[in-house]
């Protein structure tokens, strides 16, 4: 649930940023709040690709605070989606899927004010934590509208060399104040395992621990799990992803404890709860082998 800036495009010339977005299949362009303009992009099918999850135990790195070079020996990397993938790693790329960026609820507001979750009151309802507003998943229609635009991100994230993609807040039906029902939010995540397997990338469960068992009935591949150890559901994740799981742990303590319960099997790292790149005050990271 890391907050992270939204990218804008600059666009100085709007014949050319057109036949651009026409020659590139809407790729990356008209795809969100990154650019100002909503979706439209349809499901596109990369036959090219084959749908892999990350290798178990893999060392990763976890950089939505901003991309850096990666550490020695990581072969696995979680970057927002306005960032670049790494060179020859795997790369996972980073979409809050269920909520809406702090600085791009203006966008919502004007191109799809409905679809922002409103109370009785019809004031949105946010996620006082991270002051995300939730998205209204709550129709069949709705669900899908909401999939054209997500669908948009997933489908730039494969065109730009992604390798998989981690949607965030599948949680939020609890921060919904009862508005929005366990169901229907498997129902939207379902809607985008089929948008990212149709792309070519591999989907992963974004914490929920006790969502863990519908894997094969919503279609993810992987988990990112934050403060598993910390909060002992670790082994839900670890039984139902086959040790595909990428462990973010926040505090040395409970980063030792996963090293020591889990080091073995699934891909463990601290880091700072900021996520800042490397080089910047505050960075922290830290793998159970030293590096």
């Amino acid at each position: 649930m890391y907050v992270r800036a939204v990218g804008h495009r600059a666009a100085p010339l709007l014949a050319a940023v057109t036949l651009t977005c026409l020659a590139l299949l809407l790729a990356g362009c008209g795809s969100g709040p990154d650019s100002g303009s909503p979706s439209g992009a349809g499901d596109r099918t990369h036959a090219s690709s084959q749908v892999r999850p990350p290798v178990a135990g893999d060392p990763f790195d976890y950089q939505l605070g901003g991309p850096y070079d990666l550490p020695a020996g990581v072969g696995t990397v979680v970057r927002d989606r306005t960032a670049a993938p790494a060179p020859g790693a795997y790369n996972i790329c980073y979409v809050n899927a269920f909520q809406a960026q702090p600085d791009a609820v203006g966008w919502w507001r004007e191109h799809h004010p409905d679809l922002l979750l409103r109370n009785a009151d019809h004031a949105l309802v946010v996620d006082e934590d991270w002051d995300e507003p939730l998205l209204d998943i709550r129709t069949a229609d709705r669900r899908r509208r909401l999939a054209e635009v997500v669908g948009g991100w997933i489908d730039g994230c494969a065109d730009r060399g992604y390798d998989a993609v981690e949607a965030d807040n599948l949680d939020s039906y609890l921060r919904s104040d009862g508005l929005i029902a366990r169901g229907e939010a498997i129902a939207f995540a379902r809607l985008l395992a089929t948008r990212a397997h149709r792309a070519g990338l591999a989907l992963g469960q974004k914490n929920a621990a006790g969502m863990t068992g519908l894997r094969d009935r919503i279609g993810f591949d992987f988990a990112v799990a934050e403060e598993c150890a910390r909060y002992d559901e670790c082994d839900a994740y670890a039984q139902a992803y086959d040790d595909a799981v990428l462990v973010v742990e926040y505090r040395k303590q409970d980063f030792t404890r996963a090293c020591r319960q889990w080091g073995k099997r699934l891909a463990v790292l601290l880091r700072d709860r900021d996520l800042e790149p490397a080089g910047r005050p505050g960075h922290v990271t830290a793998r159970c082998d030293g590096s």
